[in-house]
């Protein structure tokens, strides 16, 4: 599936539109029939005494053939007020001194009873000398009283009432009541109730009408294609109950939401018929991909000899919808290179949507030290240990805040030449820039994304605020906003902007510093190659397909970190070329860019912002 698909695939109020013969077969009758049952319940007595004289039609139709030709001579009216003869005269196209004809009058007929005032119409014929004289016999509709309307749940009295025209202490005008019925329909779709429609319209003899309307019900699900992911996994995504009206708007956002769970290559939604008229059952089919990996290496370098790698994770566990991660590294000598990182998340703690993740590390590795000019400072090993819970809970359907709690320890262990250890221990830079971490940082993200993996419309933005102390070697507070929008350009083309700054102030370690450079922000230059108390970033990156699963960037990066004042300083800029790639593997991506110290080309296991 194109990455892209997922919004394609579920159907919008306008598409839904053609879905509804086969989502709506069972209820197909009942709209059609809404004008003959409000025509039944206005058989009162008065319209039983009307069809006592009137005549049928096609003792009209072979009555109407003795005067073809003959010159109208006047045009009369019986049963009309003094409003609705003045609208029927004026819908007349056959006047006096107009040659009759049967062509002519059925014409006006249909005319006279488009006005809307009129519940049943009929003419008689005289045959003076100077030509015919015709009358028209007219039972009007009844004056209306009042109006009701009744089995609307998701739709408030006060707006649809408010769409309604027809006026009380006048004579009903049908035209503008169906004027009025496709108003409320409208207004039902409008929001995404495309099965909604009115299936009965009552007047009585007093002038009561009444407006019945019948919503349309999601009487279920039906999940195809999974194998691994439970059922259950699915159905928690859906943003409807069954029972409730079906609103296509909620179909929607529920596929996006299930092909955002990164389980699935394809996941499309069909709308069948119910058991009961005009309901639907929607039918979820997918496409499961692999969500298990697992990865095995091996190194060699002068210092620390042969280094392994082991890893295994699924972000889809046994599946629960659980993600697990465990990487585990050693290397030959116990003080080189080694360690393990394990993380753990479990979404839907409980009813509310709670999301939990729990991360555990442990790793020494050695780190190169890089100056602003990206020329080579130090390369020592470095270790770090501890972890980190977070808790997530969404406050709305595209806003989640998310708390953080941090335990870690940063250690210099050692330059790589051991002869500077000595030199190095116990150096104001170390105690400025190694010790223990506690900090809480809260979160609040809203996310209106299409589809995260890929984005085409809607945005992404984030506020942050950390707080570091707590018993910890560092005390800090750190403010950083950050706003993504998507735009599409294009069949498939799209915009992409980011712009992200961040403040802080405090004793901050380098390693809780901002850090710009590299793949994730500042492309052209070196990974983390600036630091400071102060971050801006901007990017701006045209995305176009290529081929199937290859998609091709031009983008423009922006940015500087420093360390006092607001103001950005020394913003370094950097323009490139970039390559995705969806692969079994999940995506890659490859990207060449090119700033103020020449070019550089990145290259990482997922996508782009």
């Amino acid at each position: 599936m194109q990455a892209d698909a997922a919004a394609q695939n579920v159907p919008s109020a306008a598409e839904a539109k053609a879905e509804e013969p086969k989502a709506q077969q069972a209820g197909e009758a009942a709209q059609t029939s809404a004008k003959t049952s409000g025509e039944n319940a206005q058989a009162d007595e008065r319209a039983k005494e009307w069809n006592k004289t009137r005549p049928q039609d096609k003792a009209i139709e072979d009555m109407m053939k003795q005067y073809e030709g003959l010159t109208i001579v006047d045009t009369v009216f019986e049963g009309t007020t003094k409003l609705t003869e003045t609208t029927a005269k004026a819908a007349l196209s056959m006047r006096t001194g107009d040659m009759f004809t049967a062509k002519g009058l059925n014409k006006d007929r249909d005319a006279i009873y488009n006005t809307g005032y009129f519940y049943d119409l009929y003419p008689s014929f005289e045959k003076v000398p100077e030509g015919v004289v015709i009358t028209y016999h007219v039972l009007e509709n009844p004056v209306l009283t009042s109006i009701r309307i009744d089995g609307n749940t998701v739709e408030k009295d006060e707006v649809l009432y408010g769409l309604v025209t027809v006026k009380k202490g006048e004579i009903l005008n049908s035209r503008t009541l169906q004027q009025n019925v496709q108003a409320i329909q409208d207004q039902y779709r409008k929001d995404g109730y495309i099965l909604a429609k009115i299936t009965d319209m009552n007047i009585d003899r007093q002038g009561n009408l009444v407006l019945r309307v019948n919503e349309g019900i999601l009487e279920g699900y039906k999940v195809k294609g999974n194998t691994k992911t439970k059922e259950r996994v699915i159905l928690r995504e859906m943003r409807q109950k069954p029972g409730q009206p079906f609103n296509s708007k909620l179909a929607r956002r529920s596929m996006q939401r299930v092909y955002n769970l990164g389980f699935f290559e394809d996941v499309n939604i069909k709308l069948n018929p119910g058991v009961d008229p005009n309901a639907v059952v929607v039918e979820l089919d997918v496409k499961e991909k692999r969500t298990g990996s697992f990865g095995i290496g091996a190194g060699y370098s002068s210092e620390d000899g042969v280094i392994g790698m082991v890893s295994l994770g699924d972000t889809n566990f046994r599946g629960t919808g659980d993600a697990i991660s465990v990487t585990y590294e050693t290397s030959g000598d116990d003080e080189d290179a080694h360690g393990y990182s394990i993380s753990y998340r479990h979404p839907w703690i409980d009813q509310k949507e709670t999301v939990g993740t729990v991360r555990i590390y442990n790793r020494t590795y050695e780190y190169d030290d890089y100056d602003t000019d990206g020329d080579l400072k130090e390369t020592y090993m470095r270790k770090y240990s501890g972890g980190e819970l977070t808790l997530g809970r969404p406050v709305s359907e595209y806003s989640t805040n998310y708390v953080t709690l941090r335990n870690r320890k940063d250690q210099y262990v050692r330059h790589v030449d051991d002869g500077w250890y000595a030199s190095r221990k116990g150096t104001a830079w170390e105690r400025d820039n190694f010790g223990t971490t506690r900090s809480v940082t809260l979160e609040h993200v809203t996310d209106t994304r299409d589809n995260i993996y890929n984005p085409t419309t809607g945005g992404r933005i984030s506020l942050s605020g950390e707080v570091a102390g707590l018993g910890g070697d560092f005390d800090f507070q750190k403010m950083t906003i950050e706003d993504q929008r998507y735009h599409k350009v294009g069949h498939a083309q799209v915009l992409a902007l980011r712009a992200q700054y961040g403040i802080g102030h405090g004793h901050i370690s380098e390693f809780n510093q901002y850090k710009v450079g590299g793949q994730s922000s500042l492309r052209g230059y070196r990974e983390d190659q600036f630091r400071g108390n102060r971050m801006a970033l901007a990017t701006l990156e045209y995305r176009f397909p290529i081929v199937s699963k290859v998609q091709g960037a031009l983008f423009t990066d922006w940015g500087g970190a420093w360390n006092d004042g607001v103001t950005p300083k020394d913003i370094k800029g950097s323009v490139g070329v970039g390559l995705a790639l969806n692969t079994p593997l999940g995506p890659l991506r490859l990207d060449y860019g090119r700033g103020r110290d020449g070019g550089r080309v990145h290259f990482t296991v997922g996508g782009s912002f």
